[in-house]
């Protein structure tokens, strides 16, 4: 039997793209009804404990949530009520999934069907290269994303009963939000020091950790690995990107939080080695988006901010949980430096020759990242007193909806706080699906202009 080739199907989506149908638009008009809900909810005074959340302090947790990043305002253990933390826990798995691909799950249920309108919504959102397994995608998506938060609640549990004494439902509760939170990068915890408390157990950090890097490399490495994890050859291009990047991101980002670290007393000073070196790779993963902390933040060196930020801002891999510009657009940046210094006229990455469009949409995907996030950083600046590397680390941390924080988020005026919301919202969309969306749409013209070149450099 014929088969397309690989990219059949998404030439098909651009197709029917330039059609009339946006896939982009509806994404965000998903979320922002998510976010209306979601809103809607926790401003609700049955959401919250002592008093009614206020719109912005509603709005914010909304958005941390549905943008799966981890930033409050108020404190999640105390502020909010079992019903509006069962929201927060809603809009995570919601976020994490994405609003389409949610909504095509719900569609498969309801109606055994997905609309063309669906299965392009879908495909663009989950970043796959054929329209017509949609269904199985997914299907697919949708399994995967419970078995590994069932696996990750189980051992929560487990070592919730055993090494701390919590009764059944309790250690349940805990270990279902923790592990839908861990795998959707989304760093919301049920605890006021959020996992402070458990900086020395390696029973519930690294459970965490394998989720949070799971969730992270994003499905299409997942889904390959699955099938062709014997055969490495056979891995496209974003697996054998996606893979050695995150294992190279995550054991120099340990080395650098741990060694720059190892003294400070108000983070790994008073602690046994075991448990700084735990602290310190449990750090690095949560710089891959997910946001969780067991250290004080605040009280890191700003060396140790400046490498966070970094790592935040590169993020995980694409079409999964994880923030940032994507593993994969860093990448492209590196191989084409790495061309022009050698002298070379194209771009090659493991045998294939790298598409010119590509070039462009990386090179805009970091101009606009590095736009929002100056910018953000300049405006917040002007409104409060802070000093520069936190309202950085918060402005970097909010963009790749990381969720770690100095401390700041809840001194900022609501202003302030609604900058980072625009920020979150943002950088959970993506720059090329919020803005132009350059992957999909392609302006084709009958003629050239003459070539001429400024000087660069």
């Amino acid at each position: 039997m014929h088969r397309a080739p690989r990219g059949a199907g998404l030439a098909r989506v651009q197709g029917l793209a330039r059609h009339g149908l946006a896939p982009a638009q509806a994404i965000v008009t998903g979320f922002g009804l998510a976010l209306l809900v979601g809103t809607t909810l926790l401003w609700l005074p049955i959401s919250s404990t002592q008093r009614p959340a206020t719109f912005v302090e509603a709005l914010f947790t909304a958005t941390s949530a549905l943008c799966v990043t981890g930033l409050t305002v108020v404190d999640t253990a105390v502020f909010w009520t079992p019903f509006g933390k069962l929201v927060i826990l809603l809009l995570i798995q919601v976020g994490g999934l994405g609003i389409m691909l949610f909504a095509a799950l719900v569609g498969l249920v309801l109606a055994r069907k997905l609309s063309v309108r669906a299965r392009i919504n879908t495909v663009v959102e989950a970043k796959a290269f054929g329209v017509p397994d949609v269904r199985r995608l997914a299907r697919n998506i949708f399994l995967t994303s419970i078995a590994i938060e069932a696996v990750v609640a189980a051992l929560l549990f487990v070592r919730f009963v055993s090494g701390y004494g919590y009764d059944a439902g309790k250690a349940l509760w805990h270990g279902v939000f923790h592990s839908v939170s861990s795998f959707n990068n989304a760093g919301f915890a049920l605890y006021t020091d959020n996992m402070m408390g458990f900086v020395a157990d390696p029973w519930v950090s690294l459970p965490m950790c394998a989720a949070i890097i799971l969730g992270g490399v994003g499905f299409p490495v997942l889904r390959e690995l699955a099938r062709e994890w014997r055969r490495p050859l056979h891995w496209s291009m974003n697996t054998r990107i996606v893979l050695p990047a995150t294992i190279v991101l995550l054991v120099l980002g340990s080395l650098a939080i741990t060694v720059i670290e190892w003294e400070n007393p108000g983070t790994l000073g008073d602690k046994d080695p075991a448990t700084r070196v735990l602290a310190g790779f449990y750090h690095a993963v949560q710089t891959r988006t997910a946001g969780f902390n067991s250290l004080d933040i605040g009280a890191m060196h700003d060396e140790t901010w400046l490498i966070m930020d970094i790592l935040m801002f590169i993020g995980g891999g694409p079409a999964g949980t994880a923030g940032g510009i994507k593993i994969t657009t860093f990448a492209v940046l590196l191989f084409i430096l790495w061309t022009e210094l050698r002298g070379g006229t194209a771009v090659n990455i493991f045998g294939k020759r790298l598409s010119r469009s590509v070039h462009r949409e990386a090179i805009s995907v970091v101009l606009m990242a590095l736009a929002a996030v100056m910018g953000a950083t300049v405006a917040i600046l002007t409104m409060t007193d802070l000093d520069l590397g936190r309202v950085l680390f918060e402005a970097v941390s909010a963009f790749a909806t990381v969720g770690l924080s100095t401390g700041i988020t809840a001194t900022l005026p609501p202003a302030a706080q609604l900058i980072l919301v625009a920020l979150m919202f943002l950088g959970r969309i993506g720059p090329l699906t919020l803005g132009p969306a350059l992957a999909l749409r392609e302006r084709r013209v009958a003629y050239e202009l003459p070539k001429e070149r400024p000087v660069i450099g």
